[in-house]
């Protein structure tokens, strides 16, 4: 429902769009009166801002597939035009109450020529930007002390990823830059926090190659994952799903694909790990997926842990963190947020978590947020990074 009432919406706004760009062409230069000049203009302008719905009706195909991307990066372009061009707006209704510039002067074709080359050049910059930005991956370093006994092991070096959405957006090129950075860190235990895939496991291009990708991941106690509210086999349109009746869960070829990559998918279970700590695994809090229909409470997935050992809870959503303290854990990983992805996003999302990114300590429990590997939607991040978590924990009585 969401979906059907935007759409008449983002319609009127690619119609607004269309107006201002031809008013301020115009303004620039007689050439862009030219009908030819106008027809080519506004049938690429219709193409591009099409995919988005184009790429959605498709079937999978190699032309479905280069729409798909080039919608992704039209969505991220579309929401810093939207808010520079607000903003300039804004400026000229203040300007023309205030009147700190004369009208004449503010309502002149140079005035016109020179806002809009300004708007143009802004958004190109920010969207450049933040495409480039997203194919950076960096690392993120942690030191935690856990005031628990773990036998022989005194210290644990963790790489943590999370939200890789492999798919349109992300492909070969990250995971190699991903594989090959994690084994740098020479880590004891990999670890991803949900949402692998992005809703469609046709969209993993070649899913060969990458499954060959991650098994090249190098650690002494392996890769476990989880599954997040997008490790699920559906249909997505600017973000939003469509209701259905039947339950949300993954495709059988996305829990092959992780089992070919020599990845342990842990769901809703514990692990004791070297005799000298636990690693739970947590379903998604709204997707718990195939053959559970409500996952373990804190208190149910710790009550046969043995809790003078350390607990390391990973999963998607960094939810219940009081409720995993009190249940005896010590450590939550997880991913979900992108930490906002892209501005205004970034400042949005501490609105809605309680640690939307990064570190955080409640009581004994320290709880660590992952901006991911990956995006969602808009191939860009601006005013957020890709990255791998290296979080060194020591072990003490």
């Amino acid at each position: 429902m969401v979906t059907l009432f935007l759409i008449p919406i983002y319609i009127l706004f690619s119609v607004y769009l269309c107006r201002w760009l031809f008013r301020w062409l115009n303004s620039c230069h007689c050439w862009f009166q030219n009908k030819v000049t106008k027809i080519v203009i506004i049938s690429a302008y219709i193409f591009v801002s099409s995919t988005v719905i184009i790429s959605f009706l498709l079937p999978v195909s190699p032309v479905q597939r280069v729409l798909k991307q080039i919608s992704n990066y039209w969505l991220g372009t579309l929401v810093y035009i939207f808010l520079v061009v607000l903003l300039a707006d804004v400026g000229r209704i203040i300007l023309k109450r205030t009147k700190w510039i004369s009208n004449e002067k503010l309502s002149s074709g140079r005035t016109f020529v020179i806002t809009g080359g300004i708007c143009i050049v802004l958004i190109a910059g920010i969207s450049i930007y933040g495409i480039l930005n997203a194919r950076n991956i960096r690392t993120t370093a942690y030191d935690v002390t856990i005031e628990k006994d773990a036998g022989e092991l005194e210290d644990l070096k963790i790489a943590l990823v999370a939200d890789l959405h492999l798919g349109y957006s992300i492909g070969d090129y990250h995971m190699e830059q991903m594989v090959e950075k994690i084994n740098k860190m020479d880590a004891d235990i990999v670890l991803i926090a949900g949402d692998i895939f992005d809703n469609d496991y046709d969209a993993l291009y070649p899913p060969d190659y990458l499954i060959k990708t991650l098994r090249g991941i190098k650690s002494k106690y392996g890769v476990y994952a989880c599954y997040g509210n997008h490790d699920i086999q559906e249909k997505i349109l600017v973000g939003f799903t469509f209701p259905g009746g039947e339950k949300k869960q993954s495709d059988l070829r996305m829990d092959e694909f992780l089992k070919k990559a020599n990845i342990k998918l842990l769901r809703d279970e514990a692990v004791l790990i070297d005799n000298a700590f636990y690693l739970v695994s947590r379903p998604d809090y709204k997707c718990p997926g195939r053959g559970i229909e409500q996952r373990k409470t804190p208190e149910q997935i710790t009550a046969e842990l043995d809790k003078t050992k350390p607990i390391l809870v990973m999963e998607h959503e960094p939810k219940e963190i009081e409720e995993l303290e009190e249940a005896g854990a010590d450590m939550q990983l997880s991913g979900h947020t992108h930490d906002g992805q892209i501005w205004p996003g970034t400042w949005l999302i501490k609105c809605f978590w309680k640690n939307p990114y990064g570190y955080m300590k409640e009581g004994n429990l320290h709880s660590i947020v992952t901006s991911g590997i990956g995006v969602y939607g808009p191939a860009m991040r601006v005013d957020s990074k890709s990255e791998i978590c290296e979080i060194h924990v020591s072990f003490q009585q």
